[in-house]
């Protein structure tokens, strides 16, 4: 016993590496081991044998399982210590320059075009991007025949084999927040509606998701005066003008009655936008009185109340104030494209202060 003792603890206090420490365990303990073979050997000693052997073997097997431990840390501590030497980090040496985050030109404008409602005091209103059918087209007086209801522009959700259910879509338009405030509300009431829609359509000017935000005003008395007023003032505010003309074409939205396309007088001298002078007209936006059929849907009585309603693309607009060319580039994840386009994380905008940079 003594000298497998000796013989063991030597060979593992020269052990240099952990690979060497793994040969003398599996010399000493292994399932061919000197001392794992002693152990075996115990079945074959008579009683009194085995009652001074079992624990001479036991209390070697211990001292040597230890003496494997503790080498195992101390080899593990050593090579610790030698990486630590050729791994050093100066700390007193300058950080690297960390590259501030941007904001992306949606949110941004998203923000722009809140604060200018705000201050005509309007709140933002929010809903589901998945709607049933009925908040989604029927509310808004939408008929059956209408072409937005097709599967081909529009995302329908799976229904199984049989399923009777009302179908349900991806929003295509931020108009059924606009019921949904209405029936928890009621008139009268002024909110706009921003948030991402969907449509089945793809190409430099259109985009499966883009954003949208709306605006609805219900009140007694209620005018088209009223909405020419607001959007001019939304118009001046947001392209930072002091003049602006706006040009209301005849149009037909399902749920606005009567319904008007709007203009802005604008130029494109050298490529770029300037809004409120020049001879050319860019449309913007649509824009109506609220249809009763959409009033009566909303549980609104419109022999009392009547509004207007308007709706813009946020993608839109943003392309026309800060001249970017492809509606695509707003989701394709560019670093490059977002530190050019971007905004400073504290630039927030105010009509105070200035709506950008």
């Amino acid at each position: 016993m003594n000298d497998l003792r000796d013989k063991y603890l030597a060979a593992i206090a020269v052990a240099a590496d952990e690979s060497a420490l793994e040969d003398v365990r599996l010399a000493a303990m292994g399932k061919q081991g000197e001392v794992a073979l002693r152990m075996r050997e115990l079945g074959k000693m008579s009683p009194e044998e085995r009652m001074v052997a079992g624990p001479a073997l036991n209390a070697l097997k211990d001292e040597i399982t230890s003496a494997l431990a503790a080498k195992k840390v101390a080899l593990a501590d050593a090579a610790l210590d030698e990486r630590l030497r050729g791994e050093w980090l100066d700390v007193t040496l300058p950080a690297r320059p960390r590259r501030q985050g941007t904001i992306h030109p949606i949110s941004q404008v998203t923000e722009e075009v809140t604060a200018i409602f705000a201050d005509m005091g309007f709140r933002v209103a929010e809903g589901p991007q998945i709607e049933s059918d009925w908040y989604n087209f029927d509310a808004l007086n939408i008929p059956g025949h209408h072409p937005a209801r097709a599967e081909m522009d529009t995302f329908y959700t799976h229904r199984a084999p049989g399923d009777n259910r009302p179908p349900h879509v991806l929003r295509t338009h931020t108009s059924p927040v606009q019921i949904r405030a209405l029936e928890a509300q009621g008139a009268p009431i002024r909110v706009i509606a921003p948030g991402r829609v969907y449509r089945a359509d793809y190409d430099q000017t259109h985009t499966p998701m883009f954003h949208q935000v709306e605006g609805l005003a219900i009140d007694r008395d209620i005018s088209m005066a009223n909405l020419k007023w607001c959007l001019e003032e939304f118009v001046k505010a947001y392209f930072e003008v002091d003049h602006v003309d706006l040009r209301f074409r005849a149009s037909h939205f399902p749920f606005t009655e009567p319904s008007a396309e709007v203009d802005i007088r604008c130029s494109w001298e050298g490529g770029t936008l300037k809004v409120g002078e020049g001879d050319d007209w860019l449309e913007i936006l649509g824009s109506g009185m609220v249809h009763p059929k959409v009033l009566e849907a909303a549980k609104v009585d419109p022999t009392q109340w009547q509004g207007f309603a308007f709706g813009m693309g946020i993608d839109r607009i943003a392309m026309l104030k800060y001249g970017i060319p492809d509606l695509r580039a707003f989701f394709d994840s560019d670093l490059r494209w977002l530190r050019h386009y971007g905004f400073a994380a504290l630039d927030q905008p105010t009509l105070h202060g200035g709506l950008s940079r």
